[in-house]
């Protein structure tokens, strides 16, 4: 099984159209099983073409461009959190290859109001995956330190929502850096889930984020924010950075994760 997270930071990149190309091609390439996606925009404008989804939604484009490579198997769930930047909806995806058993979307902050723009909400799908069901959800959070949107609240709001008595894999922006001690990182492990870069027979530096980004102005830190995270202890191959310029092109302001080898 191979898995991959991104916070594609839709719509904000300069060159947006040829980084989803690249995108596309990286994804066609790879043949992931599962790709949990954040930041994953739409403009308010724009009519509604199916469900919730509106014309020249990030991930339309991006099946598109799937579709035109070869790739016409993936199925998208999305759904928005909030508004962005007053003109768009933004929200999480999440796109598999596999039989979908069911759905869920849900907030996991405080505020429910999409117009705030700390409003958050997860979705997840159940998968059949060889006759065993699995269950992913794409995550993209608050800061330990927030006072309006604390991380605890939405964690312990997360766990609440969701099934621990199959395997679950949390993938995402968790805006919580793992080299921190004491903070949302080590809460989240606390919740008796394994990080699946520490579970990786093979790794790299883990680092998904280098200077200040949105949401980390300032920082001047190398930061890991992005991860995988499982319920289970599974065997692990691989964990590595992706679209950091040294694995594929940056097409964001987040380097990716992908993981293989995955086994029970």
């Amino acid at each position: 099984m191979k898995l991959l997270t991104l916070n594609c930071h839709s719509w904000q990149e300069d060159n947006q159209r040829d980084k989803i190309k690249t995108l596309a091609t990286v994804i066609a390439k790879k043949n992931y099983d599962v790709i949990a996606l954040q930041e994953v925009s739409q403009l308010i404008e724009r009519p509604i073409v199916k469900d919730l989804l509106r014309e020249e939604n990030y991930c339309l484009i991006l099946l598109d461009e799937l579709k035109r490579l070869g790739a016409e198997d993936y199925k998208l769930v999305w759904d928005f959190a909030h508004i962005g930047y007053d003109v768009y909806e933004e929200g999480v995806a999440l796109l598999t290859k596999h039989p979908i058993v069911d759905t869920q979307s849900f907030f996991v902050s405080r505020s429910s109001d999409t117009t705030y723009w700390k409003t958050r909400k997860v979705i997840g799908v159940t998968i059949s995956y060889f006759g065993k069901e699995l269950s992913f959800y794409s995550c993209h959070l608050g800061w330990w330190k927030d006072e309006d949107e604390p991380f605890r609240y939405q964690i312990d709001s997360l766990f609440s929502q969701i099934d621990l008595s199959k395997p679950v894999f949390l993938m995402g922006d968790f805006n919580n850096n793992a080299f921190v001690r004491d903070e949302g990182y080590d809460y989240l492990l606390g919740k008796k889930l394994y990080d699946t870069y520490h579970l990786a027979e093979m790794k790299d530096s883990g680092i998904t984020v280098e200077g200040d980004i949105a949401g980390w102005d300032e920082n001047k830190h190398a930061l890991r924010i992005d991860l995988i995270l499982t319920n289970r202890r599974v065997k692990v191959r691989q964990s590595r950075v992706i679209f950091n310029g040294e694995n594929q092109p940056v097409v964001s302001d987040h380097y990716g994760v992908e993981i293989e080898g995955i086994e029970w």
